[in-house]
């Protein structure tokens, strides 16, 4: 190690020591239960999650807006829901909800849990990336709208060779806490920072020093302790971004500032496929309500900022305003609300027909190398299998990006001082699925 690695260990090091008494607190707790969990069974590595399957959907046709199905998956000694769902791009939040609310960090080995990979679409425009807050999830429909694009200086109208997205991605979210809230709002992406470093605001400062007895105002980009992660999309809306973290298991919880938190896999893909001028929301939906084919379903997540009097009030009124009424059998509704499950449930009278429709295009989803659970298939609203193949995002397929003074791209592997980069890029290599195939 160099003189430059000493220095730099001996400043991560300094300010660690300065970290918050709580979150050291906090910090060794969570050792001690991760020591203490039992040693044989499976052991998961970060390189197995920078390298697990990023899943796409086909946009349901017609009036559908449900994606994927359900996934049983084994409980195996050593797992914890956190690793179980960020393997499968979900939070442990989600897969405890689903499942009764078991215990994050020590399920009970060998219990069948469904894992929610099936989502109804939020209601509104399908189109670049919208969050939905209670649901803490993020759907981006690929490729986005843009503006806009730059050519030799000029700026002139960004071209698509098909009209739409083709496919959604969904990731999970880490929020805003309730007095920190992430706000329902319109904006565009206006920028893209790599390694970005956090200038601490200045109420933020004031909380940590009260709470602390000291606090800092500047952690340097790429320090391991930074929490905005390695990449970060800035928005149109003033001091809100949606960025990595550098403790992934806050995704699936509201313990943020108001930015929005994506796993260090997730954040890095999102980023490489989103264009500066990518058009977003952030919408508050904790009952959506969803057509896969003829049948009607419903999920309900919990009203995070307390929002609606009463859910079940708020249920019955959405029910009345999409004029549902001859469609739900309340007394199903009633039980998928007070469940609060999130998982795609079936309200229409009489037995639910065959998720699997005619069991064409079922795929397995892929489970961790070589220590594998079993899994069950999964079929996607119509019936195509969810994608995975090399993500090589090619000139031919992604939006043009807005070349202006805050639009950057950004290499596979950015300079190590450098918080941009504006030179030519190749998108890092991410399993992505597509049909029956996976290429690395």
């Amino acid at each position: 190690m160099g003189h430059f690695g000493r220095a730099k260990m001996m400043r991560m090091t300094m300010r660690m020591s300065h970290r918050s008494l709580g979150r050291c607190i906090a910090v060794g707790l969570l050792t001690l239960l991760w020591c203490t969990a039992p040693a044989a069974g499976r052991t998961w590595t970060e390189s197995e999650f920078e390298n697990r399957p990023l899943f796409d959907y086909p946009m349901p046709a017609g009036n559908d807006s449900v994606i994927g199905s359900f996934t049983d998956y084994k409980i195996d000694h050593g797992d914890t829901l956190l690793d179980i769902g960020r393997w499968y791009g979900l939070s442990g939040t989600e897969i405890s909800d689903a499942n009764g609310h078991i215990d994050w960090w020590a399920p009970p080995a060998g219990r069948e849990v469904i894992l929610p990979t099936e989502h109804i679409l939020p209601e509104g425009p399908k189109t670049g990336i919208v969050m939905n807050i209670p649901e803490m999830r993020i759907y981006y429909y690929y490729p986005p709208p843009v503006a806009g694009r730059r050519h030799r200086g000029k700026l002139t109208p960004a071209v698509f060779g098909h009209s739409g997205a083709r496919v959604v991605y969904t990731f999970p979210v880490g929020l805003g806490r309730f007095d920190w809230k992430t706000p329902v709002a319109a904006w565009r992406v206006t920028g893209k920072l790599t390694d970005p470093t956090w200038v601490v605001p200045k109420d933020i400062y004031e909380e940590h020093l009260e709470r602390d007895g000291e606090a800092e105002h500047v952690i340097p980009g790429g320090e391991a302790d930074n929490p905005l992660g390695h990449y970060k999309l800035v928005l149109s809306l003033p001091e809100y971004g949606i960025h990595g973290t550098d403790v992934p298991w806050g995704v699936g919880m509201n313990v943020s500032h108001g930015c929005i938190r994506l796993y260090p896999e997730d954040i890095e893909r999102l980023f490489m496929k989103t264009p500066v001028g990518t058009p977003g929301h952030f919408v508050y939906q904790p009952i959506k309500f969803g057509w896969r084919g003829n049948s009607l379903y419903v999920e309900v997540h919990d009203d995070l900022y307390a929002v609606y009097p009463g859910l079940w009030n708020h249920a019955v009124h959405e029910v009345r305003r999409l004029h549902l009424e001859k469609y739900v059998d309340m007394m199903k509704l009633e039980k998928a609300v007070e469940a609060k499950t999130g998982l795609v449930t079936y309200v229409m009278p009489g037995a639910e027909p065959d998720r699997a429709l005619d069991g064409s295009g079922t795929a397995s989803l892929p489970p961790p190398p070589e220590t594998a659970p079993e899994v069950a298939s999964t079929v996607t609203t119509d019936g195509a299998a969810p994608s995975a193949t090399a993500d090589t995002t090619s000139a031919e397929d992604t939006p043009a990006a807005a070349d202006d003074d805050e639009s950057m791209t950004v290499p596979s592997a950015a300079p190590a001082d450098a918080g941009s980069y504006d030179g030519d890029w190749e998108p890092l290599p991410a399993r992505v699925i597509h049909g029956d195939s996976s290429v690395e």
